[in-house]
């Protein structure tokens, strides 16, 4: 299997009546990638500029962040050709990387936009290498520029950041620094297309915690009283569990649960609503993980004073 490390620069309408005119946000207008095997060494790069079709002129704030202007796009190929030049360059057996978790959702929504065939009916998996940088060096939570994770990890800055092929070069460097293969099995999950149905829904666990996606529902009211969605079982056993704190909500978007397993003791629940990125359904992602006593009463909290 190969690593295909991609990094994306788009253009984005330049004044309120152009982005009110068209259904598509960001335009892609540089796609870099590199390729690393499967001991994630380096072995090819792929780079191209692609001409606007919708966005006819720079956003002021995208021109000084990626330094590139129409006059080098103008000759260039559309989107279509390249985004199709870019999947037979990946080949067949490959997972993304990306840094952050926007390149693979704008590259499906350029694609839709173009009426290509789509990446996946499914959710992709991937490898968010600024997720993984956190966990391989710092607190598993920070998310980090891309600069500051190559100053941290002193790799020389060659290049201007913020260009699609140099950012694509810099990621793939990050990933070769990450030493422990462990590290590797914190993949995430792309939810540009959610599952089908309840026997395409998303079960995956982690070293420790475990991750739930659901199917698509009508609504936050629809969701919030499925089974699958309130389940409350131990993540690492199986067994039924006890509720100490029933689920609860202070926004209307997360939830939070605190239950007992009798084997292993008190595991932290949480379930985030996202509105689906192609229409206006709704999904869940739930989250169980093991907690301290610190955990539970920070949730009780939440729970005795709501905000």
């Amino acid at each position: 299997m190969n690593y295909i490390v991609l990094d994306l620069e788009w253009n984005q309408a330049a004044d309120l009546k152009t982005k009110q005119e068209n259904t598509l946000v960001f335009e892609i207008i540089e796609i870099g990638a590199v390729k690393l095997d499967k001991d994630k060494n380096r072995t090819g790069t792929f780079h191209e500029f692609i001409k606007p079709q919708v966005f006819r002129k720079m956003n002021e704030m995208t021109g000084e962040l990626v330094h590139i202007n129409f006059e080098q796009l103008k000759n260039c190929r559309k989107f279509p050709d390249v985004a199709d030049s870019f999947l037979r360059w990946c080949g067949e057996d490959y997972i993304f990387c990306t840094w952050g978790n926007l390149d693979l959702l704008e590259l499906q929504r350029n694609m839709d936009y173009y009426n290509m065939t789509s990446l996946s009916q499914k959710p992709i998996v991937y490898y968010d290498i600024q997720k993984l940088f956190s966990i391989a060096f710092e607190d598993k939570k920070s998310r980090r520029t891309l600069e500051y994770a190559a100053d941290y990890l002193k790799i020389s800055k060659d290049n201007a950041f913020h260009r699609a092929d140099a950012d694509a070069i810099y990621t793939a460097k990050i990933i070769k620094r990450i030493k422990d293969e462990k590290i590797f099995h914190n993949y995430s999950y792309d939810t540009y297309r959610l599952p089908k149905s309840r026997k395409d829904e998303i079960h995956a666990d982690f070293d420790d915690y475990a991750k739930y996606i659901s199917r698509p529902f009508t609504d936050k009211k629809d969701a919030m009283k499925d089974k699958e969605v309130l389940s409350t079982q131990c993540f690492i056993c199986g067994k039924n569990t006890r509720k100490k704190i029933p689920w609860f909500t202070n926004n209307s978007k997360h939830y939070y649960t605190i239950v007992s397993c009798p084997d292993h003791g008190l595991i932290k629940g949480k379930i985030r609503l996202r509105k689906s990125a192609v229409n206006d359904s709704v999904y869940v992602v739930k989250t169980m993980k093991q907690a301290t006593q610190e955990m539970a009463a920070d949730i009780a909290g939440k729970y005795q004073h709501p905000h």
